[in-house]
């Protein structure tokens, strides 16, 4: 299928006014900018005029579901529907995030997805636990938290069939060190997450091959000037270019003004974007369930059911956002739309090795998303081909 498309579009990190993109099959293989009052180029001739500006498609490092269905469920077709709804809301790329999990559990997960992974649903499976502290374990259930061995690893990436591409991890637990260098031996991107490690601890771990921070300041100790824990150690580390730190940058997770500073001291290529979506997203409020643990989505905040009755509210338990929710809402901040779009798209492809995927370039997979004036997505193109 060839495609010729013509509008605004975000190229190299400036938004032009008149952009050509073309692709056939599933890849870019012209983008074109045509200065004004200059004779457009003859491929130009019959493009379709775009309403609305052009992005590159959004990628989803950390996301556990949506649209009702969640990678938990341990279902093929709710796998496939939850895949897909970040799709249809921009996110063409994405990890599969599994929580804490009965090792049967975790193992029949794990094998599922990596069949999605095989019919290109999602790019690899990310898991969220179960070596995290369970200090800081959020909506992981505690019970099923448990030291590293070496055993358990190799059987589930063995399962994965080389589709396990993230975990995070506590490296203060017992083996955390040595789950740092298993994985990185395999070619997995250790992320340090949910986590009561100290800055020293932490330190240790990216120089043994940790390069990724699992949603930052979210299930780690506060930043104390006198004991300075897992967050200013992932921040110095980022800015220094060994580390990329996940922000859920929803309003609900984070404030506003907390995303504005971490860029603004770390950069954006080395911030991603991620939803931490779990099924309520693009659904509403209501009851859901995540990994096992009740969960009330209430005015758009997921949380654990902390009581017998439900009625006292727990942990914050993945967010119901999409990451062209996020990129919406930073642009919304005062963010230039450019500085906005590149933690959802470049520097997550980069940090996982999508090569093609991340910009509007020549080679690359023909995955877009146009956006309003607001920046929120409109239409979106997966493979070279319209969704929805």
């Amino acid at each position: 299928m060839n495609l010729s498309l013509r509008g605004p579009a975000l190229v190299d990190d400036a938004v032009l006014p008149d952009v050509l993109v073309r692709a056939v099959g599933e890849r870019i293989v012209a983008v074109t900018p045509i200065e004004p009052g200059t004779e457009p180029p003859r491929e130009a001739l019959g493009a379709e005029r775009v309403s609305g500006t052009m992005l590159p498609a959004y990628v989803d490092l950390h996301c556990h579901g949506g649209g009702g269905s969640a990678f938990t469920d341990l279902d093929d077709e709710a796998a496939a529907s939850a895949a897909r709804h970040h799709h249809e809301h921009g996110s063409t790329s994405l990890l599969a995030s599994l929580v804490t999990m009965a090792p049967r559990d975790l193992e029949r997960g794990v094998a599922m997805l990596a069949e999605l992974c095989d019919d290109g649903l999602v790019d690899g499976i990310h898991l969220e636990g179960p070596w995290l502290a369970e200090a800081r374990c959020g909506a992981h259930d505690p019970a099923l938290l448990r030291d590293p061995t070496l055993a358990e690893v190799e059987r589930l990436l063995s399962l994965g069939r080389g589709h396990v591409r993230q975990v995070t991890l506590a490296p203060e637990r017992d083996h955390g060190l040595d789950l740092v260098n298993w994985l990185t031996s395999a070619g997995v991107h250790a992320a340090i997450g949910h986590t009561t490690a100290s800055f020293g601890q932490v330190e240790q771990a990216v120089a043994a091959g940790a390069d990724l921070a699992t949603h930052l300041f979210n299930g780690m100790d506060p930043w104390h000037h006198r004991e300075p824990g897992a967050a200013p150690a992932l921040m110095r580390s980022a800015a220094r270019g060994h580390v990329t730190v996940e922000l859920i940058a929803d309003g609900a997770h984070l404030s506003d003004d907390t995303v504005r500073t971490v860029l603004d001291l770390v950069g954006a290529d080395h911030v991603a974007f991620v939803s931490d979506a779990m099924a309520a997203a693009g659904v509403g409020d209501g009851a859901y369930v995540l990994g096992g643990l009740p969960v009330v989505v209430d005015r758009g905040v997921a949380r654990l059911r902390s009581d017998p009755d439900g009625t006292t509210p727990g942990s914050i338990a993945g967010g119901t956002s999409h990451v062209g929710d996020i990129v919406a809402r930073a642009f919304g901040t005062g963010i230039p739309l450019a500085y906005a779009v590149r933690p959802g798209t470049r520097t997550p492809a980069r940090a996982l090795g999508l090569a093609d995927r991340g910009a509007l370039a020549v080679g690359s997979r023909a995955d877009l998303v146009v956006v309003d004036d607001a920046a929120r997505p409109t239409r979106v193109l997966r493979r070279g081909a319209w969704l929805g």
